[in-house]
């Protein structure tokens, strides 16, 4: 295999995130709470050559599959990012991810003393207010907040 190829080890099951914005892999895996102490494989390839991008960060997830709210914190932090869901080393769903306007209990209110933090039981709701650099208010408290703010 050349140098301009990707050497990496296919996956029977799980989750491909590929075309990640060069150099964010490490936040991506930060949203998706993934540590890697939970036991599955986790391969990041970053800054590697893309014909799309120039550069991009890929992400492996071995046996496990990213559910729709997952797939939005991904958009908050590469837009142009791409989920693949992987059986028996076939893709079998690809996904492009899609900033929605509203973002309902993918993230908490960083702001410790948001109702939403409270005992009361209410689910998070941020709106996008800036897609280009991601800002989000909170609909309870009305604070708005970078995406470092939430991770």
């Amino acid at each position: 295999m050349s140098e301009e190829h990707l050497a990496v080890r296919r996956i029977r099951e799980g989750t491909v995130i590929d075309h990640v914005a060069p150099g964010t892999a490490l936040r991506v895996l930060s949203a998706l709470g993934v540590t890697g102490q939970d036991g599955h494989i986790v391969t990041i390839a970053m800054n590697v050559p893309s014909d799309k991008l120039s550069k991009k960060d890929i992400v492996k997830i071995e046996n496990r599959f990213l559910r729709a709210d997952e797939t939005n914190k991904i958009a908050l932090i590469s837009p142009s990012a791409t989920v693949n869901i992987i059986r028996n080393f076939k893709v079998v769903e690809k996904r492009n991810v899609d900033l929605p306007e509203v973002l309902e209990g993918v993230f908490h209110c960083p702001n410790p003393t948001c109702i939403s933090n409270s005992s009361e039981p209410l689910t998070p709701l941020l709106t996008v207010v800036s897609r280009s650099p991601p800002k989000l208010r909170c609909k309870y408290c009305t604070r708005v907040f970078k995406l470092e703010d939430l991770l």
